[in-house]
């Protein structure tokens, strides 16, 4: 198994067992002839794990009109049909129809938890053009917060990449993902979201993929993906006394204090969400390869 993963020769990988490089489920193997799953077992070599051929994910330039849930009555075109797909798919958070941008298709429960859970607070970058050219303090209110009809919500970073007469583009890096944020922030503010296109998670930048490219990421970049993610999140919370977990930061677990029939009232915010059109950006075209039937918006 270890020849056929690429390790080398089968003399070479027999060594490496007897040289006591090789865990099964994190227990030193020496002995040769030993009988592995490697679809129920974790295997490592020198401590890195050997690839899972049943694993794959694909980074997708997300055309707009191109909807990110598996299932569609409507019968529109959805991103898991652009790609590959022999096995079941499915996209790594969302991008709503209108949307474009850098979305992960994959069948990594693991990595699909690590990059959408709020916990981890991995970044998403968007490029968003906007009617009207934002002021200095309404940038400043998007920092702080704006308060929508389920939370608060607000943008890690923002700023004005460029302006027009009246038009602006700006640059916003969130690390929450509530359904069509960014359209119902700048809404609240009395600016419509023209164009919306998310340029990169984490680590993972677009590139050059025009709209319905795809390029399957490599082992290496899924693991180094994962590792940045668990480190920047930190250590999970140990249990409390009593075997409850204390509340994460930022979560608001706990016991929840019950408004007043007035405050609820009060609280209450009617969802605005906008609309968009197409982005056009001009750019090369790139090795990429595009599926058939993924064409550009």
């Amino acid at each position: 198994m270890l020849a056929a993963a690429g390790l080398g020769s089968r003399r070479s990988c027999e060594e490496l067992i007897t040289a006591g490089r090789v865990e099964v489920d994190r227990q030193v193997v020496t002995e040769l002839g030993v009988r592995v799953d490697p679809q129920a077992q974790e295997i490592r070599v020198d401590g890195e794990r050997l690839p899972d051929p049943r694993r794959v994910v694909y980074m997708l330039n997300k055309p707009v009109g191109v909807v990110t849930t598996n299932y569609d009555p409507a019968g529109r075109p959805r991103v898991v049909d652009l790609v590959p797909g022999q096995r079941r798919l499915f996209a790594v958070g969302r991008l709503d129809r209108m949307s474009e941008g850098l979305i992960l298709v994959t069948n990594d429960g693991e990595l699909a938890n690590l990059l959408a859970h709020p916990r981890y607070g991995v970044e998403k970058k968007y490029l968003v053009q906007v009617a009207g050219v934002p002021t200095p303090d309404l940038l400043d209110q998007l920092r702080r917060g704006i308060r929508l009809a389920e939370a608060e919500v607000h943008a890690k970073r923002v700023t004005l990449k460029s302006q027009h007469k009246q038009s602006a583009v700006l640059e916003m890096v969130l690390d929450e993902g509530k359904n069509r944020e960014i359209r119902r922030m700048l809404a609240k503010l009395g600016h419509k979201v023209h164009q919306l296109k998310r340029v990169a998670v984490g680590g993972l930048s677009l590139g050059n993929l025009l709209p319905g490219q795809w390029r399957q990421l490599s082992w290496g970049e899924v693991e180094a993906m994962k590792r940045e993610t668990l480190a920047a999140a930190g250590p999970e919370p140990k249990p409390a006394p009593g075997g409850r977990r204390p509340p994460r930061p930022g979560t608001g677990r706990g016991r929840p204090q019950r408004p007043s029939a007035k405050g609820a009232a009060a609280g209450r915010r009617k969802k605005r969400p906008g609309k968009a059109s197409s982005w056009r950006s001009a750019g090369k075209a790139s090795k990429a390869r595009r599926p058939a039937g993924g064409g550009s918006a």
